[in-house]
């Protein structure tokens, strides 16, 4: 196939998006000369153009493909449950859907997390929870404690409560007038590490600023919010374990809730269902999206404690509801490609798997150690990352390296692991 014939079966739906749409984190300018590329179909791994070209889906469609595009048994569900029910509004209305969806979560958290409040997409999760927390003390009686700790480096999403609780300059920067105070303490990140040390030891260390914050701040602060393990949009920095098992251990000690966004690395990235049981806690607030339908439809839920949840139940009159809502909430479809996905899980040993491919993924990772811009190889199960340190100019839509050998490698080994 030509390039000229490409782009002319390409080149009039790319004219008529330019026309209307603004896409999400984008330089609309750079489309210039670098058209957006339109995609008529994905199968598996693959994404296909109007032209017949594939493209390997190496981004998993922005985090939350976890099976394939068109997988036939979450496509098969969601199918299933067109033909009954599309949509109904949750306040004051239920479906089977979203009961077994409910049970099934309940199931896989860890134990205590069993009561589910859904919401759309990531952000709103991290809404959800911040909100949530801090209502709870307000209904017990601690309205004083209406602040937030969160790490240095951290992304929990772009609305701006999840901006707030965030610490990446390039997203919060411009919004910060916006934005309510919080109070930020030193990430973990075992990359930041002094040379000989390990990343449990400089966790530890890391541990003494957080530690110093609760102590300080605990009559006034109502959550810690983290993602566990890796700090996913913060260039995949990841630090060890025993932070969150010191945090959760602070957390109870100052009587400060624990919410732990798992959004990116919830549903067997880091090796496990969910990041934080490799550190045997049990957050008060478990944010989930992205994998949790598949990569199908958007759906976001968090989870929470029974003594949570009781400090809302009372008679109406008393007005301590959780008012949220959102018109999608616990949408029957996205339940039950969220449901497939979890049969998936099960019935497929997927974590099991994921051990396998992860070891080889791994091996292969860590063959780029000796690179001279390798900064560093670092892996939590699925999530492999590569410090280059090597300078990248950008100019345009065009990223110009003086080095592309690792680059090169890293797309090899994914077209090799989307075949497996």
């Amino acid at each position: 196939m030509s390039l000229d014939h490409a782009a002319r079966a390409n080149a009039p739906y790319a004219a008529r998006d330019l026309a209307h749409v603004w896409h999400p984190c984008t330089q609309m300018k750079d489309h210039e000369l670098l058209p957006p590329i339109p995609i008529r179909r994905g199968e598996g791994v693959w994404l296909e153009d109007f032209a017949g070209k594939r493209y390997l889906d190496a981004i998993s469609s922005w985090w939350v493909n976890l099976f394939g595009h068109a997988n036939p048994r979450i496509s098969a569900a969601v199918r299933a449950q067109l033909a009954d029910l599309e949509h109904v509004i949750l306040a004051g209305f239920t479906h089977e859907p979203i009961i077994a969806l409910s049970e099934a979560l309940t199931a896989l958290a860890p134990g205590g997390l069993t009561r589910c409040f859904y919401a759309d997409n990531g952000s709103a999760a991290v809404e959800v929870a911040v909100k949530m927390s801090f209502h709870y003390w307000r209904n017990v009686g601690r309205s004083e404690k209406r602040r937030f700790i969160t790490l240095a480096n951290s992304y929990h999403g772009e609305t701006l409560g999840a901006l707030a609780v965030g610490n990446v300059e390039l997203y919060t920067s411009i919004y910060r007038p916006l934005l309510m105070d919080v109070i930020t303490v030193s990430s973990p990140d075992a990359f930041e590490r002094e040379s000989g040390s390990s990343p449990a030891e400089h966790a530890r260390r890391r541990f003494a600023e957080m530690e110093a914050a609760l102590e300080r701040h605990s009559s006034e602060v109502a959550a810690v919010i983290v993602e566990p393990l890796v700090q996913c949009a913060g260039n995949m920095r990841m630090y060890d374990a025993s932070y969150l098992a010191l945090l959760r251990q602070a957390c109870d000690r100052y009587g400060v809730h624990l919410i732990a966004d798992e959004i990116a690395v919830g549903f067997g990235r880091t090796g496990t269902m969910f990041a934080c049981e490799q550190a045997g806690i049990r957050p008060d607030f478990l944010c989930l999206s992205k994998g949790l339908t598949g990569g199908y439809l958007p759906l976001s839920v968090v989870m929470t404690s029974e003594p949570i949840y009781a400090a809302f139940y009372d008679e109406y009159t008393r007005m301590s509801a959780f008012l949220h809502s959102h018109s999608y909430t616990g949408n029957p479809l996205a339940c039950a490609a969220a449901c497939a996905t979890l049969a998936i899980f099960r019935e497929d040993h997927v974590l099991e798997r994921n051990r396998a491919l992860a070891t080889q993924l791994g091996a292969r990772a860590r063959e780029l150690a000796d690179h001279a811009h390798v900064a560093e190889v670092r892996q939590s199960g699925m999530i492999v990352a590569i410090e280059a340190g090597f300078l990248a100019l950008r100019l345009g839509p065009r990223v110009l390296r003086t080095e592309t050998a690792a680059v090169a490698a890293l797309a090899a080994l994914q077209l090799e692991l989307g075949d497996l």
